[in-house]
């Protein structure tokens, strides 16, 4: 059942890099930012509200909110810190790169999950993992190739190097979080992380916002892929935190399982924006997901 809703919370996860996408091309990220967590805390607030005025009625649903001890708080705070950080150098790097640049890069975020579970958690791999991970990190390595450029760079390509780097600690950021959610899932109910530590990144980004637009006022321009951000997050996260509370569930597979879901902004930014160089960009996302489908056959 926990591959099953892994493979949901891809599904959600593919439409919301392409509802950020969209959503980024008239408004500055921090607006963006800040109103889909706001929208996600309005949408978490009514189970969390339901679960105290009628927990009898709420205790045999799906979306019963449970009380927290202080030491989860903690522990959700700190998650809320990190996702947050990931999340901003990763609309940084959405908003200025090309999505099928962006998302078979993202891709590689299981790799580094892979990595951190072998050293911490002390998961072991298989034949079919250990050839997915050298696919999956091998193919990356060629489209960096595919993608650079030798002699001297312009004016352009040394400007766009700051995005870039704004992607590699998306990845690197995204990569620890998927190992503290192990952390943390196995401790505490799904429902109860997902609403607190979305109500503490609201007022993260709130603090954030209005320190932003102190110095750089803005507007934000009222779109519905603002608000479907949010709806596919909300989705993608419960789904994705059900998995792991699972006993037998691995954070590395159910985390490759998840980033599989960028195929969908991939062949969104090949079909419908026009990007260049597809066949390149292709030939590595398919690379990416036969070690993803490697690493699935090995954990079968």
């Amino acid at each position: 059942m926990w591959v099953i809703l892994a493979f949901v919370s891809a599904l959600c996860l593919g439409f919301y890099d392409i509802s950020k996408k969209i959503a980024l091309r008239d408004n500055a990220v921090v607006d963006v930012l800040t109103a889909s967590v706001l929208i996600s805390s309005a949408i978490l607030l009514a189970p969390l509200l339901l679960s105290r005025i009628m927990p009898s009625a709420m205790g045999d649903t799906h979306f019963y909110v449970p009380i927290m001890d202080l030491r989860g708080h903690v522990l959700t705070f700190i998650k809320s810190g990190i996702v947050l950080s990931s999340w901003v150098f990763a609309y940084i790097s959405l908003k200025y790169l090309p999505i099928s640049i962006v998302s078979p890069w993202q891709a590689t975020r299981p790799m580094w999950t892979l990595f951190g579970a072998l050293l911490i958690f002390g998961e072991r791999l298989n034949n079919w993992q250990w050839m997915g991970f050298v696919l999956a990190v091998g193919s990356i390595l060629i489209f960096s190739v595919f993608t650079g450029h030798s002699g001297r760079s312009t004016s352009a390509e040394r400007t766009n190097k700051r995005y870039y780097i704004a992607l590699a600690l998306a990845i690197i950021i995204g990569a620890a979080a998927g190992l503290y959610d192990k952390f943390i899932m196995r401790q505490y109910d799904h429902n109860a992380v997902q609403v607190y530590y979305t109500m503490y990144q609201a007022v993260m980004m709130l603090a954030i916002w209005f320190f932003v637009h102190r110095k750089h006022p803005s507007h934000i321009h009222w779109t519905p892929w603002i608000v479907l951000i949010s709806v596919f997050l909300v989705i993608s996260d419960n789904v994705y935190m059900l998995a792991l509370e699972n006993p037998e569930s691995m954070i590395a597979v159910v985390s490759a399982i998840r980033r599989g879901g960028t195929v969908i902004g991939f062949a969104y930014g090949l079909i419908f924006l026009k990007e260049q160089d597809p066949w390149k960009k292709v030939l590595s996302m398919i690379g990416v997901l036969a070690g993803l489908v490697c690493l699935a056959i090995g954990s079968l």
